[in-house]
């Protein structure tokens, strides 16, 4: 499915028929597009958005300003690093170390094992992730 461009936010770059490779999900899900773009909330903004349709653009469609994709990314890569041994230090980083287990029915070896067993859908992407950031001179682009 094509990204609408009549919605608040408005795409830049796309990614149509997001559905046909959204990972274990593949085909059975409501995630059609992707999109970043003109963030809805604030036209200088720019965000990343998951279009979802449900018979028609649902509003519970997300979209997440650059820093919080980055901070997610951040999040989930430290939770599968073990016991934080990657010292950086920075703000992000420092908060990050201090993340806490929120839930009394999952733990970390929840996230771990989920991880795992969806092995064949994470780590292509995470590999590529890796793979770009290590090529990637992102001190000339930002």
């Amino acid at each position: 499915m094509t990204v609408p461009t009549n919605l608040g936010h408005k795409p830049i770059i796309a990614v149509n028929d997001y559905d046909q490779i959204d990972g274990k999900y593949q085909n059975n899900t409501d995630a059609k597009a992707l999109s970043i773009g003109s963030a809805q909330y604030d036209s200088d903004e720019i965000s990343l958005k998951v279009f979802r349709y449900i018979g028609q653009w649902s509003r519970q469609s997300e979209e997440l300003p650059i820093h919080r994709v980055l901070d997610l990314s951040i999040l989930l890569l430290r939770a599968l690093v073990p016991e934080q041994n990657i010292l950086l230090q920075s703000p992000i980083s420092t908060r990050m170390r201090e993340m806490k287990d929120m839930s009394s029915e999952k733990s970390k070896d929840d996230i771990l094992n989920h991880c795992k067993n969806d092995r064949s859908n994470l780590l292509p992407r995470i590999e590529e992730l890796k793979y770009l950031l290590n090529v990637i001179d992102y001190k000339t682009i930002i």
